[in-house]
């Protein structure tokens, strides 16, 4: 968009989908489920549940070649579609999981409650074991608190253990020798008292893993009664695969999705915790785009050929004239070239103004949705 007015970009803003605070506030674009877990670069539900009813039907297939944290298949399930998603990240696929399998709410607040206690009960976890990274990024008694967590949750059923999982990934988060106004992208430890952006005052680094375990469990369960409300019974796959040669279990009827960025966001180093608590295969040289990549023309080619490869293998998966609508920030005017080798007929483009909330990101941000119907 480089050389154009800004009175010139508000003429083409589609006020309808770019909310204000005040007409969608963040109790709405986080709502049940979909704040489980922090997550760079979601998009808001609402803008999904605008396109479901724009373009399918109750019972239709939704497919997300990016699932991200899964706001498109959340979403699609409680619009009453199928819904297929896939990724890369083991992470991704985690908090998609756990957002949309089916819980019995009351069982699952109950086995919290016990995995809690029984992390709280176990003996002091010696922390020697922990891999170099964890050691450097967390206090001695923070990750011991993590891992004796980690233990209890191991011991769990399947479903029960992914949940307590994502809540130990989202308490390490928390727990992290980082300042307060940086938990998105915190560059070193910190381990002195610093003056903190956030709370105008001198801040000491978290010590401590525990509380925050418990205040997750609690809403973590909230939320999920909250959704268990409005889930419907309709299937959700979520598969840890590479979109550029995935084979779906089923046909689509069409794709919501909002894909990476080139040279934007590391997913894999952004959720570092996860995997090293975890031990969840990192897949991060097949991510595309990945920050690690830069934006230098090599790496920008690359992202257009991996794009347009996903894209193609899309269309190929439905009926000619499916509708595809992919929510992305085109500032580098890549997507007429990954669209065009990707054999997809662009319908419409709207550009949204996006209010921008998280972290210390600030200014003005726009972005486009790209309608588009498959080949």
């Amino acid at each position: 968009m480089a050389g154009r007015t800004q009175a010139a970009l508000y003429e083409e803003i589609n006020l309808e989908l770019s909310w204000s605070e005040a007409e969608l506030p963040q109790a709405e674009r986080t709502k049940h489920v979909h704040s489980l877990h922090p997550y760079l670069g979601k998009f808001v539900p609402q803008l999904v549940e605008y396109f479901l009813r724009r373009y399918f039907s109750p019972g239709d297939c939704v497919y997300d070649p990016f699932v991200g944290s899964g706001t498109t298949l959340v979403e699609a399930n409680t619009f009453g579609a199928h819904a297929v998603g896939c990724d890369i990240s083991a992470f991704n696929c985690l908090i998609t999981r756990v957002k949309t399998q089916a819980h019995a709410p009351a069982s699952l607040e109950m086995e919290l409650r016990r995995i809690l206690e029984n992390a709280q009960q176990r003996p002091d976890r010696d922390v020697l074991s922990a891999s170099e990274w964890l050691a450097n990024w967390y206090s001695p008694r923070a990750l011991g608190e993590l891992l004796r967590y980690r233990d209890a949750a191991s011991e769990a059923d399947s479903e029960v253990r992914d949940v307590a999982n994502l809540i130990l990934c989202r308490s390490a988060r928390s727990a992290r020798l980082t300042t307060h106004f940086d938990l998105d992208f915190p560059r070193r430890p910190v381990r002195e008292p610093y003056y903190c952006h956030k709370h105008k005052r001198t801040c000491r680094p978290v010590d401590e893993a525990e509380k925050f375990m418990r205040r997750y469990s609690a809403d973590t369960a909230s939320r999920i009664r909250e959704f268990a409300a409005v889930r419907q019974a309709t299937s959700v796959d979520v598969l840890h695969d590479d979109s550029r040669t995935v084979e779906l279990p089923t046909r689509p009827n069409g794709v919501i999705t909002s894909p990476p960025y080139p040279g934007l966001i590391d997913y894999h180093e952004q959720h570092r915790y996860a995997y090293e608590l975890l031990g969840l295969t990192d897949r991060r040289t097949a991510e595309i785009g990945p920050a690690v990549r830069g934006t230098s023309r090599l790496a920008v080619d690359q992202y257009v050929d991996d794009m347009s490869s996903v894209l193609r293998r899309t269309g190929d998966s439905m009926a000619a004239g499916s509708p595809v609508v992919i929510v992305v920030n085109d500032s580098r005017s890549l997507y007429p070239s990954i669209l065009e080798r990707a054999g997809l007929v662009l319908e419409e483009r709207i550009t949204r103004h996006v209010n921008r909330r998280t972290g210390r990101r600030a200014g003005e941000f726009f972005e486009s949705v790209l309608v588009c119907r498959s080949g």
